[in-house]
């Protein structure tokens, strides 16, 4: 009979033994030996059905096809921009890719997307080469407007989503806050000045706190403490005096 010798979410080190048996399969971060499955990198031990994987603790984005991102343009070139996205690598948003209109190659593309604008892509392709190709065209997919990049360990992005967008969405509803995340650790948001601060403090709360128990009930509270909202399942209910 297969054991589990850790609790989900329990922060483990390289070399440690998390399960026993075979009932459990190793995954990403995991590898079996012999009757054990051992943790090969620093993280959180995640359970999925009866695959064990670890949520790593550090390390930069790692781009792949598919994840929604934010990003900074940085260089314009004859046939596009380069976008800066928060990785080792940068990526290349062509004309094709940028807009459904017709883009003529001596066009001034300063009109689409100026130095230093973020926008919120999607990744198409990453060669063997690191060569990545991004595209704003699809749902929400846009340049965003004036407000604050605030730049997060990209392993803990999905808790600060939470499970389908809980956390992300109980701070939304607390500060009044437009939020995107994106899966590389730039998160945009924009509100009233105040609210900004109290968005970006409970961010970084919980990129700090990410291995920690009961998490989502802490965050609960700390932002009806803040606000002096009462919150029910990260919904606005009522206003407190």
């Amino acid at each position: 009979m297969g054991e589990l010798l850790v609790k989900n979410k329990e922060l483990v080190v390289p070399g440690q033994q998390v399960a026993k048996g075979m009932d459990n399969l190793p995954g990403k971060g995991t590898y079996r030996n012999g009757d054990f499955i051992i943790a090969s990198k620093l993280g959180l031990i995640s359970v999925d059905g009866r695959a064990i994987k670890i949520i790593s603790m550090s390390g930069r984005y790692l781009p792949k096809a598919g994840d929604t991102i934010i990003g900074k343009v940085v260089d314009i070139t004859m046939s596009g921009w380069r976008v800066e996205i928060n990785s080792a690598y940068t990526s290349m948003l062509t004309l094709k890719d940028a807009s459904s209109d017709f883009i003529a190659r001596n066009a001034d593309l300063t009109k689409y997307f100026a130095l230093g604008d973020y926008l919120v892509a999607k990744i198409v392709n990453v060669t063997s080469q690191k060569l990545i190709d991004v595209t704003t065209k699809g749902p929400g997919l846009r340049k965003l407007p004036r407000g604050r990049i605030v730049k997060v360990n990209c392993n803990k992005v999905p808790r600060i989503i939470g499970k389908q967008g809980s956390m992300v969405t109980m701070i939304k509803d607390a500060t009044g806050c437009r939020i995107t995340v994106g899966q590389n650790g730039l998160i945009w948001l924009e509100g009233e000045p105040e609210k900004e601060i109290l968005a970006v403090n409970t961010i970084k709360m919980i990129e700090s706190q990410s291995h920690v128990p009961g998490l989502t009930d802490k965050i609960k509270v700390f932002l009806e403490k803040s606000t002096k909202t009462k919150l029910s399942n990260g919904t606005k209910v009522v206003k407190g005096e």
